[in-house]
């Protein structure tokens, strides 16, 4: 891994907050955790090739503590990243933790059993650090026996994890989560606030087990009703989810959701974008957001995508050197409106951390690394035209994307592959996006990554 270099930026707290014409009084915050990927089986040996199972053929040399590129996490770092979020924001107001607990490693390596064991010890800790915050859990694709194949009906994982979450579901979220591992609740217990915590898994392209089936589970159905109902009682909603829709923007042309699902889902959002004040999703391991446009071409919605906490390098073809450095998230939010106002990644230099000592620190806040006074969607729509027209930007969000691993210039491919899969969720849309954004005469030069740099170091003096 390349270090990376330490520029002079100034300050814009102060700049965004006054600019969004709210009190840091007004703010409520929250934890996002997402991907830990815990590997039981991780030991910092001498011997490279017997370091972790999740790396599967490839070998993990000088292995630390905390963790290696080829592998899933250690169990010092999954209490490393719940004992950071208790140091830096110790009573947050709730968390977010959107699942994938269990390794990348075969199913006849794991077992029933030994995902609910995964999943538990992981529940175990943050109810014993965090016992009196509320934590809104949804499941990932990797939370289940076999991977990925969440059925749309009631079955023994569902029922023993929502045993494990007693103390978090309300006995109402108990009986639909033991349905279909989805549920939903007043946010906090709070009248006119609600969250939504889906199973996308059931959308997944991976799962066979919905393949065939129209609306798995009925929860299309159910989370419509949900919508118009929020809607009639004025309540304003997050939603929480693994899988997210549209494409992955390290690799060109791959989608999460079956086609059909992807478009139920995006003419769900936008049926009911006026409830939906945020949607917050993991499964990338990487740092990227999502705008979701009405017919007009207006920005009403965003997909926060948080990264994980594994670094774990995907094995997935045509991805290069798609690792990162553990992350995790805060979000600032309205109390009044619940749109989120801005966010702070914090992330380990898995390198140092192995090396030195185990350091998490601020990688960016939002506000200020790309001059905007919030993070709605205008706010959001804004930063994708910085990506699209500014190589500095782009340069920025790119490295802030493997949560600065990854710190090679991203080239006119890159561009569009990013771009196009922030703008475009929808699939015909995308594809367009790629025909255009990939002519060389559609967007300007990019900036050399020496310059940028130069400009970080330099260009804010004045």
């Amino acid at each position: 891994m390349r270090m990376k270099p330490y520029g002079i930026f100034p300050s814009l707290l102060f700049l965004c907050v006054v600019l969004s014409g709210r009190s840091s009084a007004d703010l409520g915050r929250f934890w996002h955790i997402s991907d830990l990927h815990w590997d039981p089986t991780y030991a910092a040996t001498s011997s490279p090739d017997r370091v972790c199972a999740s790396s599967g053929t490839r070998p993990a040399p000088n292995a630390g503590t905390y963790g290696h590129y080829n592998c899933d996490s250690p169990w010092e770092l999954v209490l490393s990243s719940i004992n950071a979020m208790k140091a830096i924001l110790p009573d947050p107001d709730f968390i977010v933790w959107t699942g994938d607990d269990t390794p990348h490693v075969s199913d006849d390596q794991l077992g029933e059993d030994a995902v609910l064991r995964i999943v538990g010890n992981i529940t175990r800790v943050l109810r014993q650090t965090f016992p009196e915050t509320k934590v809104y859990a949804a499941l990932g694709n990797h939370d289940y026996h076999p991977k990925s194949q969440l059925p749309p009906e009631p079955n023994s994982i569902y029922n023993r994890i929502a045993e494990l979450w007693q103390d978090w579901l309300e006995p109402e979220s108990q009986l639909t989560f033991n349905k279909g591992g989805f549920y939903t609740e007043e946010l906090l217990k709070k009248s006119g606030y609600r969250v939504l915590i889906l199973n996308t898994n059931l959308y997944y392209d991976q799962n066979k087990v919905t393949e065939n089936i129209l609306d798995p589970g009925g929860q299309f159905e159910w989370m419509d009703a949900v919508l118009m109902s929020a809607a009639s009682k004025n309540e304003k909603v997050y939603i929480v989810g693994h899988v997210p829709p549209g494409f992955f923007e390290k690799k060109k042309r791959k989608p999460w959701f079956r086609s059909e699902f992807n478009r139920r889902y995006l003419g769900l959002i936008q049926k009911h974008h006026a409830v939906i004040s945020g949607q917050f999703f993991g499964h990338h391991h990487t740092d990227s957001f999502r705008m979701f446009y009405d017919s007009k071409g207006n920005p009403i919605g965003t997909m926060f995508l948080t990264p994980g906490v594994t670094p774990w390098k995907t094995t997935l073809p045509g991805v290069e050197d798609g690792a990162n450095n553990p992350g995790i998230r805060v979000f600032e939010y309205d109390m009044t409106t619940l749109l989120v106002k801005d966010m702070v990644t914090y992330y380990l230099n898995l390198t140092y951390a192995n090396v030195v000592w185990e350091r998490w620190e601020k990688e960016y806040r939002l506000c200020e690394s790309f001059r905007v006074p919030d993070a709605s969607p205008t706010s959001m729509h804004y930063i994708l035209e910085q990506l699209e027209d500014s190589g500095c930007d782009l340069q920025k969000y790119y490295e802030f994307n493997s949560v600065s691993y990854d710190l090679s210039s991203c080239d006119a491919d890159c561009r569009a592959d990013h771009v196009c899969a922030i703008r475009e969720v929808d699939f015909d849309r995308y594809e367009q996006c790629i025909a255009k954004e990939g002519a060389p005469s559609t967007h300007p030069a990019l900036v050399p990554l020496l310059l940028c740099v130069a400009v970080s170091l330099y260009g804010t003096s004045q």
